[in-house]
């Protein structure tokens, strides 16, 4: 069931409720791996970052036509966090209900409330457990629910939480998940210095993860230059084994090998990576989104 926000204005009002030999292997041999892993492998923290495509009723890529296979996809690969951005919060409610009892989520409309997009959260509520949360707007005014100061297209934000492991001896870990400016570059680069502070700020004994749409190509913008000066890594680079490369926005065209990963997985350095995927899955021709989800297999440091 879903874990309603209550936004605060300040951000310390939060209320309690986140390089290896490289191996090539397909989305569906990596699904596989994990799937059938036991003994330590349990203990994998399995994350996705997955840009929804906000839940349009124009054809052939509505989501009632989409849906389906959304669920199929999710309740196939069943990570314990999945960072998502774009859902509508009806959207975001029929993935609550699809995955079932087991997870629930944590989010707001980027214009606050139900209103607009959202950069929800899911978790599994059998691994994770929420200790607190809290969300900021990239803008210059932070803790202003919906300001939007930069010249960007949409109102951007964070969704952050601070969970409790419930299998790895209570450890606790940050994930926070964000999407960026489409337009803007200079929203961009200064919503990656904002959320760098951020980072800055939080207890830095704990391990961090970041999922998000970023809007730009990993290892060619100042976005990916700035969070991974801010101390964090490419989690699809120090992963041990991954799945062959694609672009992760394809607007339901031929997937593009090689192309842009606009979706990133990142993390603090003490985060071991054991695979990434860029994961192709469709359902009788028919993809859940216009964005490839990417999935990363961690060990907590």
């Amino acid at each position: 069931m879903p874990l309603y926000s209550r936004v605060t204005r300040r951000l310390g009002l939060k209320t309690v409720v986140a390089a290896a030999v490289t191996l090539p292997m397909s989305s569906a041999a990596l699904s596989s791996h994990h799937a059938s892993a036991s003994g330590p492998h349990e203990r994998h923290l399995e994350v996705m970052s997955f840009n929804l495509r906000f839940a349009s009723t124009a054809e052939p890529h509505s989501w009632t036509e989409r849906r389906p296979a959304m669920r199929t996809l999710l309740r196939r690969e069943r990570p314990h966090v999945i960072g998502t951005q774009e859902g509508l919060y009806h959207q975001v409610r029929d993935i609550a209900a699809d995955l079932r009892t087991d997870y629930a989520w944590i989010g707001t409309g980027r214009g606050g409330g139900s209103r607009d997009e959202f950069e929800s959260v899911f978790y599994d509520t059998r691994r994770l457990d929420p200790l607190e949360y809290d969300h900021f707007w990239l803008s210059d005014t932070p803790d202003v629910i919906g300001s939007n100061t930069w010249g960007g297209a949409c109102i951007r934000m964070v969704t952050w939480i601070r969970f409790r492991d419930l299998q790895h001896g209570g450890r606790e870990f940050y994930a926070q998940n964000t999407h960026l400016d489409n337009k803007s570059r200079y929203a961009r680069t200064r919503a990656a210095s904002l959320i760098a502070d951020r980072i800055a700020g939080l207890d830095r004994s704990l391990p961090l993860v970041l999922t998000g749409d970023f809007n730009v190509a990993a290892h060619k913008s100042p976005v990916y230059d700035t969070l991974l000066g801010a101390g964090l890594v490419d989690t699809w680079d120090t992963a041990a084994e991954r799945t062959a490369p694609y672009g992760t926005f394809h607007g339901y065209k031929p997937l593009r090998p090689d192309g842009d990963r606009i979706d990133w997985i990142l993390a603090t350095p003490g985060v071991a990576a054991h695979w990434a995927s860029v994961n192709t899955f469709a359902q009788e021709g028919r993809y859940p989104s216009d964005h490839l989800p990417v999935q990363a297999s961690l060990t907590l440091g």
